[in-house]
């Protein structure tokens, strides 16, 4: 008995002539035909795109201007409810270069959310990892497994894959906020699950406290709780907030003055969010860090393998991103794909240019095909 395909060949060969390339003859056409038929494809006429010299990124640079985003979400908070059709108000960005798939990068979605006064998102769970990020506002509380989780401007709250969360709006204005996920990379590995869970929070639930349990169980620098020995695959502290973050920027360029080598390099201090079980990052597939250039400084030019977003917090300033450069503010939001060059520079009359940033970059350290190159500073 013949098996046949049921469905036809996608594969398409042409014989050409071209360095690297056999030279065209009907017995070679004949061999493409062939490799058609059994859906085969040798590895001479694809090498240039699978083993390039150096990464070339499907996304693009792109920038999302803040004050566009925060008008269609105000829109939308009008138009359309929150509830079990799309469980959040969350408008994704779309990479122009990603055949308009909701993903920021290859890796990453982003997205804003938004929540209108009173209003709750129900709960639910998925094995994707994920983090709310606030430039703006404040009145939303996130609830982890019954953890009620204050969020304010500047505070970033992660949350590990697969534990069950809902939001409710405690105040008399809308607020957004930015989600950030890996869904782009748990849909590409097949590997995404999803759970509902319940339409309403318990009325405890809806508390309103200054810490949450993570934070009195968690949020002290350098102490554990001998109670909680085991490491987690993702950080058990749910909020870190932007007191902290801005008193460690400040001291790094305080100590940068004393001549402390403090800083990432001259007027360009960084933190990384990290783990409190195992000083890793935050999250597996995700890392997450805050900027900070002074006044006149710029970073130096990186190039790194995996892709970065970055949404800007705080100041004004000019991004240089591989052949492409936009002057930014507050709030705008733009993408750093995979091994293209980044500068950023503060602007002069602006005390700090202070930019959020989370990448991909676990992933790739996770199978060490992680590689940066730094220009040498002018």
């Amino acid at each position: 008995m013949t098996i046949q395909n049921a469905l036809p060949s996608p594969v398409r060969l042409a014989a050409v002539s071209a360095p690297g390339q056999p030279e065209p003859t009907p017995e070679l056409e004949r061999l493409y035909r062939g490799f058609e038929q059994e859906m085969l494809v040798p590895l001479w006429v694809e090498i240039g795109d699978l083993m390039p010299a150096h990464p070339g990124s499907k996304a693009a640079a792109h920038l999302w201007r803040w004050e566009h985003l925060l008008k269609l979400a105000d829109e939308a908070g009008r138009i359309v409810a929150v509830g079990r059709g799309g469980e959040r108000r969350a408008i994704a960005l779309a990479n122009p270069a990603l055949g308009g798939r909701p993903f920021a990068t290859p890796n990453l979605w982003a997205a804003i959310q938004y929540l209108m006064p009173g209003e709750n998102a129900p709960e639910h769970r998925h094995s994707q990892h994920a983090f709310r990020f606030v430039v703006e506002g404040e009145g939303v509380w996130t609830v982890v497994n019954g953890d009620s989780i204050r969020m304010s401007r500047g505070d970033f709250l992660p949350q590990g894959g697969w534990n069950w969360h809902a939001h409710h709006n405690a105040a008399s204005e809308p607020m957004a906020w930015i989600d950030g996920l890996d869904i782009p990379f748990a849909y590409y590995t097949e590997s995404q699950f999803f759970e509902h869970g319940r339409m309403q929070l318990s009325p405890q639930e809806h508390a309103t406290p200054e810490f949450s349990r993570s934070e009195r169980l968690w949020a002290y620098p350098g102490l554990r709780p001998v109670s909680q020995m085991e490491d987690a695959v993702a950080t058990p502290l749910l909020a870190y907030r932007w007191v902290d973050t801005d008193r460690a920027l400040n001291e790094q360029l305080a100590l940068e003055e004393e001549g402390c080598a403090a800083t990432v390099s001259k007027g360009h201090a960084a933190v990384r969010y990290s783990n409190p079980t195992n000083g890793r990052d935050v999250l597996p597939t995700i890392r997450c860090e805050m900027h900070r250039v002074k006044r006149g400084a710029s970073t130096l030019t990186k190039r790194e393998v995996g892709s970065a977003v970055f949404q800007v917090f705080d100041g004004a300033g000019i991004v240089t991103i591989g052949d492409r450069q936009w002057a930014v503010r507050r709030g705008d939001m733009f993408v750093v794909p995979s091994w293209q060059s980044f500068t950023a520079h503060c602007d002069a009359d602006c005390p700090a240019l202070d930019m959020f940033r989370f990448a991909d970059t676990p992933i790739y350290e996770a199978v060490h095909a992680y590689r940066s190159q730094v220009d040498a500073p002018r």
